[in-house]
């Protein structure tokens, strides 16, 4: 963690390497994180690298007031919002195309693991699986995710009820 807080502080002074560790460091966390909630591997790699270019444009806005990947969570989750926006009509067409069965066949063809769970979360909405997987699989609390998406604890409360009831739903009818 000092470490950590040290490389921050030579990034934020125009130290290169520091902030090339940084990101390393940081870079399959994101990655992993983007990849469940994108349920799309290649836009999870694109917005991940589009979150290390924001936070290697940014580095000097970086505060200290939360965690460094709570920063990198921030930046990932409102690139992810803006693009679901941008496209909205292609995850649609994904879906109905055959989306989940490209995601499940990257996911052998990587060897990972696949889970009855990611195919329920696959039917969520963004909003519900974003709120789900802070909360429940990376451990924020509802203050921290209502700071990191800019909207009430309140909302992401009710978001992961909801999507927690889907989800129970969806395994029941499995």
């Amino acid at each position: 963690m000092q470490q950590e807080k040290e490389r921050i502080k030579q990034a934020k002074q125009g130290d290169a390497n520091a902030l090339a560790l940084l990101i390393q460091h940081h870079y399959s966390y994101v990655y992993k994180y983007l990849v469940k909630v994108t349920m799309d591997p290649k836009a999870a790699e694109d917005l991940t690298q589009d979150t290390m270019m924001k936070c290697m444009e940014n580095i000097h806005r970086y505060d200290g007031t939360s965690a460094f990947s709570s920063w990198l969570m921030t930046i990932a989750t409102r690139l992810f919002i803006d693009l679901t926006r941008r496209r909205k009509r292609e995850r649609q067409w994904l879906v109905q195309d055959g989306g989940l069965n490209r995601l499940k066949w990257h996911f052998e063809a990587n060897q990972e693991e696949w889970s009855d769970l990611l195919e329920l979360m696959f039917r969520l909405s963004p909003e519900h699986r974003i709120a789900i997987l802070l909360k429940h699989y990376y451990g924020y609390s509802y203050d921290e995710i209502g700071s990191m998406l800019n909207i009430p604890a309140g909302t992401i409360k009710s978001r992961v009820a909801y999507g927690i009831r889907e989800l129970r739903k969806g395994a029941e009818s499995t």
